[in-house]
């Protein structure tokens, strides 16, 4: 049976960049590497859209989640942390592992953030440092509307705005220096369509700033060491080098296509997806604000929603993403992030359909592929 990943990370990898990774491995302070590093670096602002250095830490995204709060904010000092879901609670946790004093703003899992009462706990509570938040709240599918956030806190010269772009990244319109947004963060295994393994983040010049004033010891997440490394075209430490040479490959992907076809085609494969999955009789998750990254389906009541993502993989070899904390086996979260095509849609479709149907739902076969194709067509 054929594997297909449908979760929102790892994604599916192309065939280029794979053949890319199985190259020779070179060694890293070579200038031959040099030479990689450099054009990737540009790539990486592109992406970004910033005129800002991108570095590249070898870890997971929490790597560069913890390498924001680190290096930005000192033991004892109070940052906002907004929760609607799994990771914004990942946000809390980092900062009181650092010592820092985490001002928790929580909004329903299935909601996005409200502007409105963000720009009232940072009026109401001016000792606030920084706003912690996701674009894309992976756990539940939702966008949170940064662009709006931003406009608050770049009016704020003692605030800055750290955002989780995992599943944001290279998936909608997120332009890093023209909104204002102080440090943005990804993962190579999701829009960027690698393994897992590198995390990439941009810091603005307040950022920097803030980082200069800052008392947090951190060795290996250092980052105005990657800073100064990158100007030599490298990194402090031993770089994951096949994955940086698979990391070359797709920005020229992404280039090729040109982000903005990049971004409508993300939107396409969701809005499709969202459509037939309604078509179905189903719920989606989000009540409103639902990301382009995924699509989270509430699970029937009828159904058990544990032993529907087990038939997936099991009938039919495909990895859907289940729910998490509050909402395990209550939903399901299929992908579209990074190496899908409208194809890809009418597979995991076809198997949603396939799957309630044999486990006794009242689910008319075709319902939602139909009006996918007339959504892709």
């Amino acid at each position: 049976m054929k594997s297909y990943l449908f979760a929102p990370g790892p994604t599916p990898v192309p065939e280029k960049a794979l053949l890319r990774m199985a190259a020779p491995i070179i060694h890293h302070r070579e200038k031959a590497f040099e030479a990689v590093f450099e054009e990737v670096r540009e790539g990486l602002k592109y992406l970004f859209q910033t005129q800002q250095e991108v570095l590249i830490l070898t870890s997971s995204g929490t790597g560069a989640m913890e390498a924001a709060v680190s290096n930005l904010f000192s033991k004892g000092e109070k940052v906002l942390v907004i929760r609607a879901g799994k990771f914004g609670e990942r946000w809390g946790e980092l900062s009181e592992a650092f010592g820092l004093d985490p001002v928790y703003l929580d909004f329903p899992w299935g909601e996005p953030a409200d502007p409105a009462r963000v720009s009232e706990a940072l009026s109401s509570q001016p000792d606030i440092r920084g706003v912690l938040i996701q674009a894309s709240e992976t756990s539940t599918g939702v966008m949170h509307p940064i662009q709006e956030i931003a406009a608050i806190t770049s009016k704020r010269d003692d605030v800055v705005l750290i955002v989780d772009g995992i599943t944001a990244v290279g998936v909608f319109p997120m332009p890093m220096d023209a909104w204002g947004i102080d440090v943005v963060i990804t993962g190579s295994q999701k829009a960027l369509m690698l393994p897992p393994g590198l995390a990439f983040v941009s810091l603005s010049e307040k950022a920097w700033k803030k980082a200069e004033s800052t008392d947090t010891s951190t060795y290996y997440f250092d980052l105005k060491k990657y800073l100064a490394s990158a100007g030599k075209n490298q990194t402090p430490y031993t770089p994951a080098i096949a994955l940086v040479f698979g990391l070359h490959e797709i920005l020229k992907m992404i280039r090729q296509e040109g982000l903005e076809e990049v971004f409508a085609r993300h939107h396409r494969l969701a809005d499709a997806t969202r459509e037939a999955v309604k078509a179905m009789g189903l719920e989606l998750f989000p009540k409103f604000s639902p990301s382009d990254a995924l699509t989270a389906v509430r699970v029937p009541e009828s159904i058990d929603g544990l032993a529907l993502k087990k038939a997936f993989l099991d009938r039919y070899g495909i990895t859907v993403a289940g729910g998490q904390n509050q909402v395990k086996g209550k939903i399901i979260r299929i992908a579209h992030l990074g190496y899908f095509d409208s194809l890809d849609m009418f597979q995991v479709i076809a198997a949603l359909e396939m799957c309630l149907y044999q486990m006794g739902y009242p689910v008319t076969l075709g319902s939602g592929l139909s009006v996918l194709a007339q959504k892709l067509a």
